[in-house]
C-alpha cells in the first residue's frame, strides 16, 4: 500500500506522467498544456536535481537529476515535467566546484530565482516555520480577473507619493481593520488615502525576506528584533507571504492583486520599493538559500580572492551588469508591470545598477538604459535613490536617458537646514523651490526630482522637531547605527516635553517643513505618519522595530486633526493650481511658470550669508489661461518682519497660509480665504511660512 504522502502526490499527476527534455526559456516553472517545464541557469553547474515536496511537508517525495547532455543548452538546466499538476512544492539541489568563487553543496536545497511564491512564513515570524525558510518554491495558478483594471498613467509631475510600509500602517490595534498588516488591511484604509489626497503609494518592499534574520535584542525590553522594513530581500518575484491574510498557498498574490485593484479603482498608483543591488544571503557569513548556492560568480560582485564586494552595506553586491543577471532584473520588472499591474519602481541604492563586474562607476551603464528604454517600461515610473553605500552620490547627475526621477537628497538637506535657521541657506531654498534647475537643468525637468523633508531613513517629521541627536538604543547596538548627521533642532527641549512654548514652536516648523514641500516645484513625497505627528521616539534607523516604534498609531488621527487638515488643504491646493506643477522649466507656447524673488522690499532679494528669508511671487499661464498669483514668504529668522507685496492690478491678496497662526488659523479652506486688509505690506512672524493668493 503506497504511504499517504505518496498517495497525495499521485493525485496531482496524471496518466502521462514522464520526464521530457523541456526547453530553456522562459525561466521559471511555467505551466503549460500537459505539464509544467522547469528551467533554471547554472553556468557553473556540474550536476542539478529537481526536488519535489508536499505543502508542508519536510521530506522530499521525489527527485530528478537532470541529465547533462539531455536536459541542458548552454549554462541552463531544463526539464519538462509532463502529466504533472500545480499544487507542489520544489527546490533544487545543485552541484559544483567546491572552491572560490564557488559555493556549492549538493546537499542544501535551493530556491528557484524565478519563483512567484515561496513557502514563507503565512503568519509573520512565526517560529514553528523556520525549519525550511524561503528554500521551497510553489507552483500556483496564476489566472486572476482583472476586470477592467488599467494602469493610471498619472505623469509624475501631477503625482503626489506617500512611502508607507504594508504591515506598519494597519498592524496597531488602534487601526481597528480586519486583517491587521497585510494587503487586505491596507484596502481598508483606502478611504483615508483619498481623504489625505495623495495619488500613489510607494510600497516599502514586499517581495519575501526573513524577518527573523535579526538576532539582536532590545537592551530595555530584553525582546527580539525583527527584519521590519523588508531590505534584505530573498526574491525579486515572490511576495512577501506574511502579507497576506489568507494562509493558502500562493493566498498573497491575489491579495496584492485584490489591493492593486482597489487602490486604482480609487484613482491611486502603486509604486514598489525594489531591492536589486542586494540579497538577504549576506557575506561568506551568511547562509545559501538560493544565489550563492546556484552560481555565486554570476549572481555577486566578487573581488579577486572570491569574497564580496559590498556596496549596499549590507554584505555582498548583486552582479547587475553581468549579461544573465541584467535579463533576470528585466524579468523581474515586466512581471511586476505585466502580471501585477505596478504604475512604478523606486530603486534602493539605485547607483549600484550602475557599476560594471568589477564595481567600477560606468557612464552608460547597460542596465540603467535598458530599464529606460524597454518597451514594456515605456510608461512607468521609475525613480531611483541616486547613491549607494560605497559614497557614490549621484543626485543630478544619475544616468537618465530622459526617463530616471531621484529621490533628491539635496532638497531633504537644504529645506532642512533653511528652516532650522542656518545661514547661507536662502539660495539653495530658492533653487529647491524653484524645481532644482542646478540639478536637473540639462535635458530635463522639475518632475526629475522626487523632493522630500523625511522618508523612513532617518528622524520622522515630528521627530526632526523634537530631537537634536539620534536615539537609537533600542535597536541593540550601542546607538552606533544610524546617521549622525540629521539636521534636526529640537526647538529647545530633547524629546518629549509639556512646555507649551516648544510644542508650539514645533507645530509651526512641522508646518514650515510641509509647506515648503509641497509648494515646491518637482514631485512631493510625504512619509507615512507625518500627517498625523507620528513619532519613533528619536530612533532615526527603526529597521527593526515591529512594534509601536514603526506602526502607525491611528489614535493620532484624532488627537492631531488640525495638522491633518493642514495637509489635506495643502495636498488640495497643489492639485487645484497647475502652476505648481508645470513641468518645464521653460516658457513654452506662452505657458508656464515665472519666479520673481524679492526680499523685505520687492526686487530686493538678500543672497547674503546671514540672510534668513525669501519671497517669491509665482504667476504666469497655464492650459485654463492666466493662472491664480501665489506669493510665498519664508522666514527661518528668530525674529519678525514685514514684506512689502505686489501690487495686483485686477486681483487682490488672499491669506491662505499663516504656519504661526494656531488650529484652524493657520491654513484657510477655498472658500474662507480672507482678503487682507493691508495689500500693500504684510507683517510676519518668527520662523514663518506665509502663503497668499491672488484673486
Amino acid at each position: 500500500m503506497a504511504s499517504k504522502s505518496t498517495a497525495d502526490f499521485l493525485s496531482l499527476i496524471t496518466d502521462d506522467f514522464s520526464i521530457q527534455r523541456g526547453h530553456a526559456l522562459p525561466f521559471g516553472a511555467t505551466i503549460e498544456r500537459g505539464g509544467i517545464n522547469f528551467s533554471i541557469y547554472a553556468r557553473h553547474a556540474t550536476g542539478v536535481i529537481l526536488v519535489f515536496f508536499l505543502p508542508g511537508e519536510e521530506e522530499e517525495i521525489v527527485a530528478f537529476p537532470l541529465d547533462n547532455n539531455i536536459n541542458r543548452t548552454g549554462d541552463v538546466w531544463h526539464v519538462f515535467v509532463a502529466g504533472l499538476n500545480p499544487g507542489v512544492e520544489y527546490a533544487y539541489k545543485i552541484d559544483g566546484p567546491q572552491t572560490l568563487p564557488h559555493r556549492y553543496d549538493p546537499d542544501l536545497l535551493l530556491a528557484d530565482p524565478y519563483a512567484i511564491a515561496l513557502n514563507g512564513r503565512p503568519v509573520w515570524a512565526d517560529q514553528r516555520h523556520s525549519k525550511l525558510p524561503f528554500r521551497r518554491a510553489i507552483l500556483v495558478n496564476k489566472e486572476y480577473d482583472w476586470e477592467f483594471d488599467q494602469p493610471i498613467n498619472r505623469p509624475l509631475a501631477d503625482s503626489i507619493i506617500y512611502e508607507l510600509h504594508v504591515r506598519s500602517f494597519t498592524q496597531d490595534g488602534s487601526a481597528n481593520v480586519n486583517h491587521p498588516g497585510t494587503f487586505r488591511g491596507l484596502i481598508e484604509k483606502i478611504p483615508y488615502l483619498l481623504e489625505l489626497g495623495i495619488t500613489a503609494v510607494e510600497l516599502m518592499p514586499v517581495t519575501e525576506f526573513d524577518e527573523l534574520d535579526n538576532d539582536r535584542i532590545n537592551p530595555d525590553t530584553g525582546a527580539g528584533l525583527r527584519n521590519l522594513w523588508g531590505y534584505h530581500p530573498l526574491s525579486f518575484f515572490a511576495l512577501k507571504s506574511g502579507y497576506a491574510a489568507g494562509d493558502m498557498p500562493g493566498s498573497e498574490i491575489t491579495e496584492f492583486k485584490d489591493m492593486v485593484k482597489a487602490l486604482h479603482a480609487a484613482g491611486i498608483e502603486v509604486i514598489l520599493d525594489v531591492v536589486y543591488n542586494h540579497s538577504g544571503e549576506g557575506d561568506h557569513r551568511g547562509p545559501i538559500y538560493s544565489l550563492k548556492g546556484i552560481d555565486n560568480s554570476s549572481y555577486y560582485m566578487l573581488a579577486e580572492d572570491g569574497s564580496y564586494m559590498n556596496f549596499s552595506g549590507c554584505g555582498n553586491t548583486i552582479n547587475c551588469n553581468h549579461p544573465y543577471v541584467r535579463n533576470w532584473i528585466m524579468d523581474s520588472l515586466r512581471y511586476w508591470v505585466m502580471e501585477m499591474h505596478v504604475d512604478g519602481f523606486r530603486f534602493d541604492l539605485a547607483s549600484i545598477l550602475g557599476r560594471d563586474q568589477q564595481g567600477r562607476v560606468l557612464d552608460s551603464p547597460p542596465l540603467l538604459e535598458q530599464i529606460a528604454g524597454d518597451p514594456v517600461l515605456a510608461k512607468t515610473k521609475l525613480i531611483a535613490e541616486a547613491w549607494d553605500a560605497a559614497g557614490l552620490y549621484q543626485v543630478g547627475s544619475f544616468p537618465n536617458w530622459g526617463r530616471w526621477a531621484e529621490w533628491n537628497g539635496h532638497f531633504r538637506d537644504d529645506v532642512r537646514r533653511f528652516v532650522k535657521g542656518e545661514p547661507g541657506m536662502v539660495g539653495k531654498l530658492a533653487s529647491r523651490l524653484a524645481g532644482s534647475s542646478d540639478l536637473y537643468q540639462f535635458g530635463r525637468d522639475p518632475g526629475h526630482g522626487i523632493n522630500f523633508v523625511t522618508s523612513h531613513d532617518g528622524f520622522t517629521l515630528h521627530d526632526l522637531v523634537s530631537y537634536n541627536e539620534k536615539h537609537n538604543w533600542a535597536n541593540g547596538e550601542g546607538n552606533g547605527d544610524g546617521d549622525n548627521n540629521n539636521l534636526s533642532w529640537n526647538c529647545g527641549a530633547e524629546g518629549e516635553t509639556s512646555d507649551a512654548d516648544i510644542n508650539g514652536l514645533r507645530g509651526r516648523q512641522v508646518r514650515n517643513l510641509a509647506t515648503l514641500l509641497l509648494i515646491s516645484r518637482g514631485v512631493p513625497m510625504i512619509l507615512s505618519g507625518d500627517e498625523i505627528g507620528r513619532t519613533q521616539q528619536g530612533n532615526n534607523n527603526a529597521y527593526c522595530q515591529d512594534n509601536g516604534i514603526n506602526w502607525f498609531d491611528w489614535q493620532r488621527l484624532g488627537d492631531n486633526q488640525s495638522l491633518f487638515r493642514f495637509f489635506r488643504l495643502l495636498i488640495a491646493f497643489r492639485k487645484s493650481h497647475e502652476l505648481l506643477r508645470h513641468d518645464s522649466f521653460t516658457i513654452k507656447e506662452g505657458q508656464g511658470l515665472q519666479i520673481h524673488w524679492h526680499g523685505h522690499q520687492l526686487g530686493q532679494p538678500d543672497w547674503s550669508y546671514g540672510s534668513r528669508s525669501i519671497a517669491a511671487h509665482l504667476f504666469g499661464h497655464n492650459t485654463k489661461g492666466v493662472a491664480p498669483d501665489i506669493y510665498l514668504i519664508a522666514n527661518a529668522h528668530w525674529e519678525a518682519g514685514t514684506f512689502q507685496l505686489p501690487n495686483l492690478s485686477h486681483q487682490k491678496w488672499h491669506r491662505f497660509i499663516d504656519t504661526s497662526l494656531p488650529g484652524k488659523l493657520a491654513i484657510m479652506d477655498d472658500e474662507d480665504l480672507q482678503i487682507l486688509g493691508d495689500q500693500s505690506h504684510y507683517p510676519m512672524g518668527a520662523r514663518t511660512v506665509v502663503v497668499l493668493i491672488g484673486r
